[in-house]
């Protein structure tokens, strides 16, 4: 089907700054950005708050999970202060719970469940139906939008991914150790790349960016790059 948007995919590990990124492809092309992995939070969250998710025994209430999600609304929105962008549950702003370690530590086992993964593609797909979009997380280029314009595979070694992590989790007042948090960092990759609905993998026309070493400014300038040599698109 043709289309006048432009869809940019940004997958990758956890912690090597898809977020980020996308967020400043977004500002830069002024088209929507929309953080896929929030949504997953927001989803964790909500079964750890309702108790339909035991992360001690690794046990799912999918029943009745399956039912609110049926129900519940996750959607953004941007402070037109500061222009950050928050993560809504039912009308919640919950965009600081979804990013404590309680959560951290589940939503890799939350998000492997394929009715769940299902459910938000379908939110997923929806945001895009209209609107020109960044999209990063584990599946954008491979499931979500397998026909995106542009394709970007983020990585960054382990060792600085949770170095990047423990650095930001004591920023905002946690306190979590390097060891825990590389724990974490280790658990949800292997989770991640092996889990049997839509494992994190490379799609076969995504550009790799490795920002161990890059600084802020540079990752986007190599995304700028990536993108004006697929779509000859230069400003929004």
């Amino acid at each position: 089907m043709e289309r006048n948007t432009m869809i940019v995919a940004v997958d990758g590990y956890s912690s090597t700054g898809k977020s980020t990124l996308a967020r400043d492809i977004a500002r830069h092309y002024a088209i929507k950005y929309i953080d896929s992995g929030a949504m997953y939070r927001a989803v964790t969250l909500f079964a750890l708050r309702r108790k339909l998710y035991d992360p001690v025994r690794d046990q799912l209430n999918e029943e009745r999970l399956r039912e609110a999600l049926e129900q519940i609304d996750i959607d953004f929105l941007v402070d037109p202060q500061n222009h950050q962008q928050y993560v809504l549950l039912d009308g919640e702003n919950v965009e600081q719970e979804i990013r404590q370690m309680e959560v951290s530590q589940s939503v890799s086992m939350i998000s492997r469940y394929g009715f769940i993964r299902r459910k938000l593609v379908d939110k997923q797909r929806a945001f895009a139906r209209r609107d020109s979009l960044v999209m990063d997380g584990r599946d954008i280029g491979t499931v979500v939008f397998p026909g995106a314009d542009v394709k970007i595979f983020m990585t960054a070694s382990a060792e600085i991914r949770t170095r990047r992590r423990y650095d930001e989790l004591l920023g905002k007042g946690y306190h979590v150790s390097l060891e825990e948090v590389r724990r974490n960092v280790e658990e949800r990759d292997h989770v991640d790349e092996t889990r049997e609905e839509s494992p994190l993998r490379k799609a076969g026309d995504a550009i790799v960016i490795d920002n161990s070493h890059l600084t802020r400014h540079q990752q986007l300038q190599k995304a700028v790059q990536i993108i004006e040599e697929k779509t000859g698109k230069t400003t929004g």
